[in-house]
């Protein structure tokens, strides 16, 4: 069809068609957000604390939040989504939304002025251009009743102790009669989780007399070892020795009452408690260690007042080389014999601070006596104490060394205390195993005893490999040059 330019002119601008131009979207959208904070603006006019004086009502009169609301607003929202879209898809502009018809029950007062938005609507594509989303007002009616459990603490006890296994919260306070609680132990108890035994034996702890827990604990031994070790942590000294006490248990009563010794930190309200203990049904061996432990202490306070006095005096002259750096009070047995030997060692036996007299009074062993004594002097660099602590006489009147530890113990102790060659020489000689005797020569550099015991054993090849270990031209080399030229000596290799 032929058309002037007139025409077509005509044509053109007489069309309800246009073309799209990015400027008519940038209008379009800045309209829409424009209604959306128009819309918004309304809420402030409304005061959210008047909430429950005023009865929300829809379109059609009936009460937001009914069943016949709700009813009506399932349904209005389904065909109102339907024909939304059927009037978006033959409508492409802006005010073409605002000629929708209005469902009858869609919109309610409370809706418009708060701003909620149902799917489809105008208000619902507002919503996905702002940041904020749309508040939802309506109730919720189709919730399963099982998601209210948790709050209602509507549980059996099986599934109570479930739930404490998995570490989820639950309240124990619904269980309130003994046949509930103790149905509730046992679950635990079949369980083996020994958290939620605890937990459940505390929620018992707090809520039963003493008499009903422990009577009903008894015959449950699992739940009562489990209460036992829980009291014992948390320190609850009181509770534990009433359910010894019930229990019959003399001697761990007994203990656990020695045990509060711990809190008493002056030293003579500790003595005082520790002399009320020695009369409590502990085994025998257990009576002897408190009634030692109540003597150690008792002499630990009388030696400590002394030699207090003695160094600040600054008369004695071990106090002013070696001023004490702590204490001796509540220190363990062999620390108090440590400290007389270092201190006290030359003391006669009748004084509390005599080494001797500690150890016939403790009953320590020669071992144990002779090894703390050793440590002490050699730290001193004592070495003639040293010798004496080994020297005994026979009773023909010859001397002999002679060590309960171990000459080798000896040899180790006397090098960590940074004793002379000549006194490790002494003691090396002293060690009965050749191998050993060696092995130590070597290891501290006692060059004399490693030839002589090398020359003793014939050992040529032995006595060469030595040689390379000495000086040049010192003296150990020229004698074992000597003992390398000797005619006497019949040479195993």
């Amino acid at each position: 069809m032929n058309r002037t330019k007139g025409d077509e002119e005509e044509y053109w601008n007489s069309s309800k068609f246009k073309a799209f131009t990015f400027d008519d979207e940038d209008d379009e959208l800045s309209q829409l957000k424009e209604s959306k904070r128009a819309v918004n603006s309304l809420r402030d006019f409304v005061d959210d604390d008047d909430d429950d004086d005023l009865e929300r009502v829809s379109w059609s009169g009936e009460p937001v939040g009914s069943i016949s609301w709700s009813i009506k607003e399932t349904a209005g929202s389904s065909g109102s989504n339907q024909e939304g879209r059927e009037q978006f898809k033959s409508r492409n502009s802006f005010s073409s939304y605002a000629q929708l018809p209005k469902p009858a029950s869609t919109y309610s007062l409370s809706s418009f002025f708060r701003g909620r938005t149902r799917p489809g609507s105008f208000q619902s594509l507002s919503d996905a251009l702002s940041d904020t989303p749309a508040k939802s007002y309506a109730p919720e009616l189709g919730r399963p009743k099982g998601e209210y459990r948790d709050y209602s603490n509507d549980w059996s006890p099986s599934d109570t102790v479930r739930r404490l296994r998995k570490g989820k919260v639950c309240s124990l306070e619904r269980f309130r009669s003994l046949q509930d609680k103790l149905q509730l132990l046992e679950e635990a108890v079949s369980m083996h989780d020994g958290n939620v035994i605890t937990a459940v034996l505390i929620f018992l702890k707090r809520t039963l007399s003493k008499e009903i827990l422990f009577r009903e604990l008894e015959v449950r031994q699992v739940a009562l070892r489990h209460l036992i070790h829980f009291l014992k942590e948390i320190g609850d000294q009181k509770l534990l020795l009433d359910l010894f006490r019930f229990l019959d248990r003399t001697e761990e009563l007994a203990l656990s009452h020695y045990r509060e010794h711990l809190n008493i930190q002056d030293p003579e309200k500790r003595k005082e408690f520790l002399k009320t203990c020695i009369g409590l049904p502990f085994s025998a061996e257990d009576s002897v260690h408190i009634q030692d432990h109540y003597t150690l202490l008792e002499r630990q306070i009388i030696i400590e007042a002394n030699d207090r006095h003695l160094e600040s005096a600054g008369q004695t002259e071990i106090f002013r080389k070696h001023p004490r750096k702590a204490s001796i009070l509540n220190m363990p047995l062999v620390t108090t014999l440590f400290y007389s030997c270092f201190y006290h060692y030359t003391e006669a036996e009748g004084t509390f601070s005599s080494p001797v007299n500690l150890k016939k009074t403790f009953k320590i062993p020669d071992k144990q006596y002779v090894l703390t004594a050793l440590a002490a002097r050699a730290k001193l660099r004592a070495w003639h104490d040293v010798d004496a602590l080994f020297t005994t006489k026979n009773w023909l009147g010859y001397t002999k060394k002679k060590a309960p530890i171990g000459f080798h113990r000896v040899v180790e102790i006397l090098h960590k205390n940074s004793a002379p060659v000549q006194i490790l020489q002494e003691y090396v000689n002293l060690v009965e195993d050749v191998d050993t005797k060696l092995n130590l020569a070597t290891k501290f550099k006692c060059h004399d005893v490693v030839i002589d015991t090398c020359r003793d054993l014939k050992d040529r090849q032995q006595l060469l490999a030595y040689r390379s270990k000495v000086d040049k031209g010192s003296a150990e080399e020229e004698k074992i040059d000597a003992i390398l030229n000797s005619s006497q000596i019949r040479w195993k290799n």
